[in-house]
């Protein structure tokens, strides 16, 4: 059985005070791996790989218009669109307080740059970063993957043996800094992972990934 992972959770963090005369303009770097979420809540999910002017994550994580959060609490944006059980893929473009970056966050202080998105042929390493998950790592075991939501059938998916949980969904997978997919759904045991192909997702919306 296939499940969908959705939780909120949100860390805030303390803004640099300001003279009195003007505030401080604050900008927050946008990483593949980071949490957000919907606006009215939808649950916690993962931002997938950022694109020129915002970023891309899964279609079953927001609505066309809603507002997201991101991880510190801060508004970033607002949804463009989104597609689900088709492409599984939603883009938000963010707002002047967010710059997208071509990077996937470790969860460790360090970062991995996305340096194209080359697709990993099946027994290749590759690793997500979810939010709640954090870095975790495995082999692609195949691709071309049918999956079936009670919503109808996502077709040519990459299955993965990464473990993944609630708040996840939507996380990036890389491969030797490729972007390869961004998670869609996962096993009841959490342990077979399925990725859509990034170039599908930014195919969806004629989007431009962004690379370090």
């Amino acid at each position: 059985m296939l499940r969908s992972l959705l939780v909120l959770s949100s860390t805030l963090v303390a803004l640099s005070a300001a003279p009195a005369s003007a505030a401080a303009a604050v900008t927050y770097d946008v990483r593949g791996g980071d949490a957000f979420s919907a606006t009215p809540y939808s649950g916690r999910c993962t931002i997938g790989f950022s694109v020129q002017g915002g970023y891309i994550t899964s279609g079953q994580c927001a609505r066309a218009g809603q507002s997201v959060i991101g991880y510190n609490g801060v508004a970033q944006g607002t949804v463009q669109g989104t597609t689900f059980p088709l492409n599984a893929v939603a883009w938000v473009k963010t707002n002047s307080s967010w710059r997208p970056r071509g990077l996937v966050n470790r969860h460790d202080g360090t970062f991995v740059a996305v340096r194209g998105a080359q697709a990993a042929p099946v027994g290749s390493a590759a690793c997500m970063s979810g939010a709640v998950s954090r870095w975790r790592c495995g082999t692609i075991l195949a691709r071309n993957v049918t999956i079936n939501f009670p919503e109808g059938i996502l077709y040519g998916v990459i299955r993965t043996n990464i473990c993944a949980g609630p708040g996840d969904l939507g996380a990036p997978l890389v491969a030797n800094g490729q972007a390869q997919g961004t998670l869609v759904a996962a096993s009841s045991g959490g342990c077979a992972s399925y990725f859509l192909p990034v170039s599908e997702a930014l195919a969806a919306y004629g989007l431009v990934l962004l690379t370090e």
